[in-house]
C-alpha cells in the first residue's frame, strides 16, 4: 500500500497470522503528525517505507510490482500473493460507496432532504478513489445530483474538466493537503471507460500518459464527463481563509482537505454553478490535528515546539480533546527509520519478502 491508507492497512491487520504488511509513503509529502503514525507502528506483521519522492512515486513504485515477473515468480516460490489496501484495490472503494448511503439515509432521517430528492456532493481528493465510490453510488440509484472534484493547487483533475485534456507535464506542489498532491490519479482511468466506452481507448489514454505525460478526450466525450462530474479548485489562501471562517461562525474546526472542498464549494455557488436552494454534502476526510502547524497558523497560536506541543495549545483553545490515536504517539518508539529512493520501491519488497521466507524456513 501507499500514503496514508497504509496507516489504517496497518490498524486493521497488524500481527494477524499470514498476513504481512509493508507501507510506503512520501518521505516529505505527509505532515509531521502523519509521517510519526508511520515510523511508529507497532506489529510483527508491519514494515514501513519512507521514499524520496511524492505520492505519485510510491503509487507508480507498487503498481509495477503487480506486473514484475522476477517478483510474481518470487511470489510463486514463497507461496504468497500481493494485494493493494489502498484504492489501487477495487475493494477500498466498496466501503467508501456504503458512506454515500449513509450519509443519504441521515438526510432524510433528520428531515433535511425528502425522499428521492437529489443532494449535491462535493469531494477533495487527488487519487480520485473517494469521488469515484460516489459516481457508483449514483450509478446504483441513490439520488445524486451534481458531483463536485475539489483540487488543491495540483489541479489536473480541474484542467481535465475544463479542458478535455489530462496534462501532468506541470509544476508539482507540496501542500497543506497533503493527501491531494497527486498528479496520477489511479482510479480515473477507471471512470474513463465510462467516458470512452472502451477498454482499448482507456489503454490508448494510459499509454500517451506513461509515453508523453498526457492524454486528450473530444468535445462529446468531456460532454459525456461533465455530465457526471465537474472540477474546482482552491489554493492554500482560499483554504486558510476557509478554516477560518467555518471556525469562527460554527466553532467547527476543519482539516486543510475538508476545508478546500468548502473553498470550491462556496466559490461554484458564487458562479451560479451550484443552484442556491439545493443541498449539499461536503466530505470530511481528516482529523484536522493531523496537520497541527496549519491549524494553529488559522487559530493564531503559537506554532514552536513539538506537534504534541502545539495540539496541546490547539486542544486548550478549542476545547476539541486530543484523540488517544494521535495523543499515544508522543511516547511511542520510533522502529520504522529506512528511506529509499523512488526505483527502489521493488527492491524493498524483494527484500522483504527473502526475510519472509527465510523466517518461514527456519520455523
Amino acid at each position: 500500500t501507499s500514503g496514508d491508507t497504509g496507516k489504517a492497512a496497518l490498524e486493521g491487520f497488524k500481527d494477524v497470522e499470514g498476513t504481512e504488511i509493508m507501507v510506503f509513503y512520501p518521505e516529505d509529502g505527509v505532515s509531521d503528525m502523519q509521517k510519526r503514525q508511520m515510523v511508529t507502528q507497532e506489529g510483527s506483521n508491519v514494515n514501513v517505507c519512507a521514499v524520496k519522492g511524492n505520492f505519485d512515486d510510491c503509487q507508480s513504485g507498487v503498481k509495477k510490482i503487480f506486473t514484475d515477473k522476477t517478483v510474481k515468480e518470487e511470489l510463486a516460490a514463497g507461496n504468497m500473493r500481493f494485494s493493494s489496501a489502498n484504492s489501487i484495490n477495487w475493494g477500498r472503494l466498496v466501503p467508501q460507496i456504503v458512506y454515500y448511503v449513509y450519509a443519504y439515509a441521515r438526510l432524510l432521517a433528520d428531515g433535511e432532504v425528502k425522499a428521492g430528492e437529489a443532494i449535491n456532493v462535493v469531494v477533495p481528493t487527488g487519487n480520485f478513489g473517494n469521488i469515484l465510490a460516489a459516481f457508483y453510488a449514483k450509478n446504483m440509484g441513490l439520488p445524486i445530483h451534481k458531483l463536485i472534484c475539489a483540487s488543491n493547487e495540483n489541479k489536473v483533475l480541474t484542467d481535465f474538466f475544463e479542458t478535455g485534456v489530462y496534462d501532468i507535464n506541470r509544476e508539482f506542489y507540496l501542500t497543506e493537503s497533503p493527501s491531494m498532491d497527486i498528479l496520477i490519479s489511479s482510479n480515473f482511468e477507471r471512470f474513463l471507460y465510462y467516458v470512452l466506452g472502451s477498454a482499448d481507448k482507456v489503454a490508448a489514454a494510459m499509454k500517451a500518459l506513461n509515453k508523453e505525460g498526457r492524454y486528450a478526450i473530444s468535445e462529446e466525450e468531456l460532454a459525456d464527463a461533465l455530465g457526471e462530474i465537474t472540477g474546482g479548485w482552491a489554493s492554500s489562501e482560499d483554504m486558510k481563509r476557509a478554516m477560518k471562517a467555518v471556525y469562527e461562525s460554527y466553532d467547527y474546526l476543519m482539516d486543510p482537505h475538508t476545508a478546500v472542498a468548502y473553498a470550491v464549494y462556496h466559490r461554484l455557488r458564487r458562479e451560479g454553478k451550484i443552484e442556491r436552494h439545493s443541498h449539499t454534502v461536503i466530505i470530511s476526510t481528516a482529523h484536522p490535528y493531523k496537520f497541527p502547524g496549519i491549524v494553529a497558523e488559522i487559530l493564531g497560536l503559537d506554532e514552536t515546539g513539538t506537534p504534541y506541543d502545539v495540539l496541546r495549545r490547539i486542544e486548550k483553545k478549542t476545547g476539541i480533546p486530543i484523540p488517544f490515536q494521535l495523543g499515544d504517539l508522543e511516547m511511542k518508539e520510533k522502529r520504522f527509520i529506512d528511506t529509499i529512493g523512488k526505483d527502489d520501491v521493488a527492491d524493498a519488497v524483494s527484500e522483504y519478502m527473502d526475510n519472509i521466507i527465510e523466517h518461514k524456513d527456519a520455523k
